[in-house]
């Protein structure tokens, strides 16, 4: 078996430490989502925040770390708004009608491309330059799958584990594939809200045809 990779971030308590690595990793962000993260170098981003580079190698020892920093940060404010914003809904308990699961698939799409437009720089980057980290913008995908396998088994039902898995993995590659392209900057607002519609339609068609099904 491979050993688990060593993870080499440095995670300070006081205060003022914290606040550096805040403002080195805010720098890194900005830089890799204005030149790229193959075109930022480490000494680049030690010059932008007026630190020294043994400053910055004492909080990141590689660039990969500061990625790989950056990639959890965005996936947090995803899980974080996926949280609060879907498992609020009125209709997120008992779902009835067809309306209702598109209702709930609508929002689920709408957190996504809202985290994604905010942060649009830092993730074109991230999804161009794949190479430069360890885990990769897929890493999404296993932890944004639990959380929607959560709300599978509530709206589906009892079932095997497997057709949750298997349902959660299609929900999540298909909506987030649709939202991240339609999160890119050359799409307008308009067409974005009705790529989203369209697919919210989809989703939760058939999420609902499927709790039909087994019922």
């Amino acid at each position: 078996m491979p050993a688990k990779p060593v993870d080499r971030r440095i995670r300070p308590k006081q205060e003022r430490a914290k606040a550096t690595r805040e403002h080195i990793l805010d720098t890194a962000a900005r830089l890799f989502g204005e030149r790229g993260i193959s075109n930022t170098s480490t000494n680049a981003i030690a010059a932008e925040a007026r630190i020294s580079i043994g400053t910055l190698y004492r909080y990141f020892p590689e660039r990969s770390v500061l990625v790989d920093e950056l990639l959890d940060r965005l996936i947090a404010v995803a899980e974080q708004e996926f949280s609060q914003r879907v498992f609020s809904l009125p209709v997120v308990n008992t779902p009835k009608s067809s309306d209702e699961y598109i209702t709930i698939a609508a929002e689920i799409l709408e957190v996504f491309a809202e985290v994604l437009v905010d942060k649009s720089d830092l993730v074109r980057a991230l999804v161009g330059s794949v190479q430069f980290y360890s885990s990769g913008l897929p890493e999404f995908e296993p932890r944004l799958r639990m959380l929607v396998k959560l709300i599978v088994i509530q709206f589906i039902g009892p079932g095997s584990d497997r057709d949750h898995e298997m349902m959660s993995w299609v929900l999540v590659n298909t909506g987030f594939a649709a939202v991240l392209r339609a999160s890119a900057d050359d799409v307008a607002d308009g067409d974005r809200a009705e790529a989203i519609a369209m697919t919210a339609r989809m989703i939760g068609t058939w999420l609902y045809g499927e709790m039909r099904r087994r019922k």
